[in-house]
Formats: structure tokens, sequence, C-alpha cells
């Protein structure tokens, strides 16, 4: 049972990660905030926060939740860097 609650965990940050760094190259190449330092652990604890509902379900726990929201939050820094080097999508 613990190899499915670490697979979730892996799936869930990598899913965090590729979201993030996805949405910041498409979406957000434009904004200014998102250049700030704060903006990788703003959207970091954004994601976690909004995910932490589905820690109701079985397999869920909040340590899934909060494997989301790092994966997030290290997706929008590395969007960031990738923006900063002028790599688009």
């Amino acid at each position: 049972m613990s190899f499915i609650y670490f697979a979730i965990g892996v799936a869930a940050g990598i899913i965090g990660f590729s979201v993030a760094r996805s949405f910041v190259q498409r979406r957000l190449r434009f904004v200014d905030g998102i250049y700030s330092p704060a903006a990788p652990w703003l959207a970091g604890l954004g994601a976690a926060l909004i995910a932490w509902p589905v820690a109701a379900l079985p397999l869920i726990t909040t340590v899934t939740t909060t494997i989301f929201g790092i994966g997030a939050g290290l997706g929008t820094a590395s969007g960031v860097k990738a923006l900063k080097r002028g790599e688009t999508r």
C-alpha cells in the first residue's frame, strides 16, 4: 500500500511541476509580477491550498497535496528561468 502512496505523490509532484511551468511559459510571459522572487512561493502555496480538499479522498493525503504544491512552486521557478533565457513555447 505504501508504494501506491509513493507513486501518487511522485505523480502529483510531476503534474504540479509540468502544469505550472507550461502555464508560466504560455500565459504569464507578459506579466511583470511573475518575475518577483515571491511568485514561486505564492504559486506553490496556492496550489497546495487549492488541492488540500482533495485530501478527503482515500488515497490522497495532505503529504500528496504538499508535494503537489512544491512541484507547482518549482515549476513556476523553472518557467520563470526559461522565460529569462528566452525560451518560449
